[in-house]
């Protein structure tokens, strides 16, 4: 038996990151625990980005007050990023470079992962700069699940990225990176979405308040509490059948308050939530969820085969905006592009009772649900090479060059 380390680093813009950084460690420890090599894993993670420098702090609250109160603008920071690549400059590493190499010593990982496309360059340059790399690995795990994503997932110096498809793995090597140091696993979803729930949907909607054979809707305003949430739930009250409505508001004081108060004058019976501590739970328990395009919320969706409405009133973020081209075309979401259309969205809906038979589409890893366990396989293959995707969970199984 041996004991290894691992270190996930990522940033808090929106909550996909740390969720995918929570999802991928859950895969890990479940591995670890069923598997007969015995080995140990320490896991420790951190997000890096706010903590580097004050500067970056500012990029990091900048981004998610775009998310919350202006998406519109999200284009601009988004073309800022991508053609100044303030996370692959001199000047952006002698602002953070020392914090980062002092994080990386202290935590002498086996292998390094990074979850964000801020953090790359600069951690494959501290490792280089302490010399680390001649014993750590660095694997990216890319969280966007189309092409149109920041070019800092692109990190040619790093030993492994994983993308969530062939569409990823194109781009990176347009950009560059190495085609045999890319793998299309999947997205990094939870092991809790691939489970039953703790609680059947009539009893978690009555322990909400709620009724419990009525067609519920999940509003969703994500992690930061953006979107135009509140205009498409004051449309709800055009729908010509009975529903109800759990609201979710994210980090968002604002929106959960104004939420609550529209509640109080709705006929439509509303629970309005910061968040839910069982979010797999809630998904199981809704007919529909209307969300933003993010990529780990909707692919959340995607593995309890939830049928969504994409908030699309404003254009998506450029990263999202795919996403939500490859939802629609696939079947598995409807857009909201002007704010009556949930009307239809939501009279046209025919739930499913046990959405587990629902076949997922078979391109683009769409029906790869359980794809968090190739993933955490891959990475922990740098620990001991025994450690390989299983094929039950991919059919087609590249072997990782050490």
């Amino acid at each position: 038996m041996a004991k290894f380390k691992i270190a996930f680093f990522f940033s808090d813009t929106g909550g996909g990151h740390r969720s995918a950084t929570e999802a991928i460690e859950a895969g890990i420890r479940e591995i670890a625990a069923h598997d007969a090599l015995g080995h140990e894993f320490e896991i420790v993670a951190e997000n890096i980005v706010e903590h580097s420098h004050p500067l970056n702090r500012k990029f990091v609250d900048f981004y998610n007050y775009l998310l919350r109160h202006n998406q519109q603008a999200m284009q601009w920071y988004y073309w800022f990023i991508n053609a100044f690549k303030p996370n692959d400059s001199e000047f952006g590493y002698k602002l953070c470079g020392q914090y980062v190499e002092k994080v990386l010593i202290a935590a002498e990982p086996d292998v390094v992962v990074s979850v964000h496309p801020m953090t790359n360059q600069f951690i494959a340059r501290a490792l280089q700069e302490t010399k680390l790399n001649r014993t750590s690995k660095l694997v990216t795990v890319v969280t966007d699940p189309n092409g149109d994503f920041w070019r800092g997932w692109a990190c040619p110096s790093a030993d492994l990225t994983i993308v969530p498809n062939e569409l990823g793995r194109q781009q990176l090597i347009a950009w560059g990176v190495p085609a045999e140091r890319i793998r299309a696993l999947g997205m990094a979803i939870n092991p809790d979405f691939l489970k039953p729930p703790s609680m059947g949907r009539e009893e978690f909607r009555h322990h909400l308040g709620l009724h419990r054979d009525r067609l519920t809707v999940c509003i969703n305003a994500g992690w930061a509490g953006g979107g135009n949430m509140m205009e498409i739930y004051r449309e709800l009250a055009h729908v010509k059948r009975q529903i109800q409505v759990i609201f979710l508001c994210g980090h968002n004081r604002t929106l959960y308050e104004k939420a609550k108060r529209e509640a109080r004058k709705s006929d439509i019976p509303t629970a309005v939530l910061p968040f839910h501590d069982k979010i797999s739970d809630l998904m199981s328990a809704v007919d529909l969820m209307v969300t933003k395009s993010g990529g780990l919320t909707t692919f959340e969706a995607v593995a309890k085969r939830l049928p969504m409405a994409l908030d699309m009133l404003t254009k998506p973020m450029p990263q999202e905006l795919g996403t939500a081209k490859i939802l629609i075309e696939n079947g598995l979401a409807q857009a909201v592009q002007q704010k009556q259309d949930i009307i239809k969205i939501v009279e046209e809906l025919v739930p499913v009772e046990d959405r587990t038979q629902v076949k997922l589409p078979t391109n683009l890893c769409l029906d790869r649900a359980g794809a968090v366990y190739d993933i955490a396989r891959a990475i922990m293959s740098y620990c001991d090479p025994l450690y390989q995707p299983n094929p039950e969970h991919r059919p087609v199984v590249e072997r990782i060059t050490p």
